[in-house]
């Protein structure tokens, strides 16, 4: 995917990769959706059950939120892990926000979240660049986006879908890159999840940082935005730091 950002492919795709976990018994899955609230107060738990599979996680990423005539959105993209120093946790982050990879890979979802608004929005209010959102084992690149617009919730959570925080830019070739090479079916991973209510207010966060629970197996999600400056390494490495959240519920260190 690198490689095809560095010729003609698209600029940027999100690749998943999943992990399959065995356990010693069927968990209680909302039992693991009350732990994910405790231990992630920043982020949007949930839990979605369709027969024996239940989907549950802590995302991290609001899609859209709307009251009234006011909606926010909060990409992420652009990845760092954290330290239990705070010096160094503070130079990881800066580090972060300097890196002109992470500032680049940010800039396509921002670019293309604004596109996709400025048709919707009354007004719309995009700051100059990202800041730190800091989350226990991960930090992220954020920009905060709001404004005011007439449209309800859903059309609002259908227009930005899928972000290039989860697809890719150019979205249609990227999401073609993403079905030829990823090699399994995301199901819900990275769809949206949230509520509406008869106003059209509400709140969509994006499905990350789950895993899909059946009986006594999981399988965890998590993926990373190629552009033509990422190396394989770090790129599988951001995914094992987005794994780990999911992951210590089970007992894995």
């Amino acid at each position: 995917a690198a490689d095809a950002a560095r010729r003609e492919g698209p600029a940027k795709v999100v690749l998943a990769r999943t992990l399959h976990v065995v356990l010693e018994r069927p968990p209680d899955p909302f039992d693991l959706v009350a732990l994910l609230r405790e231990r992630f107060p920043g982020c949007y738990p949930y839990g979605w059950q369709a027969g024996a599979a239940v989907f549950i996680g802590a995302s991290p990423e609001l899609l859209v939120e709307r009251r009234g005539t006011r909606f926010s959105c909060r990409p992420l993209a652009g990845s760092a892990g954290r330290s239990a120093d705070p010096g160094a946790d503070r130079r990881r982050g800066e580090v972060l926000l300097a890196d002109p990879k992470e500032r680049a890979e940010h800039a396509f979802v921002v670019d293309e979240i604004t596109a996709a608004l400025r048709p919707l929005a009354t007004t719309l209010e995009v700051p100059p660049g990202p800041v730190l959102h800091r989350l226990p084992g991960v930090q992220h690149l954020a920009t905060p986006i709001s404004g005011t617009t007439g449209t309800r919730l859903l059309p609002l959570a259908a227009a930005l879908h899928p972000t290039p925080a989860v697809g890719g830019v150019p979205r249609e070739a990227a999401l073609a890159a993403i079905a030829a090479v990823e090699g399994f079916d995301r199901g819900w991973y990275a769809g949206g999840v949230g509520w509406a209510d008869a106003a059209g207010d509400g709140a969509v966060a994006v499905a990350l940082r789950g895993a899909l629970v059946r009986g006594d197996q999981a399988i965890l999600y998590a993926g990373a935005g190629i552009t033509a400056g990422s190396h394989p390494a770090a790129e599988a490495a951001e995914t094992d730091l987005k794994l780990a959240a999911v992951l210590g519920l089970f007992g894995a260190p």
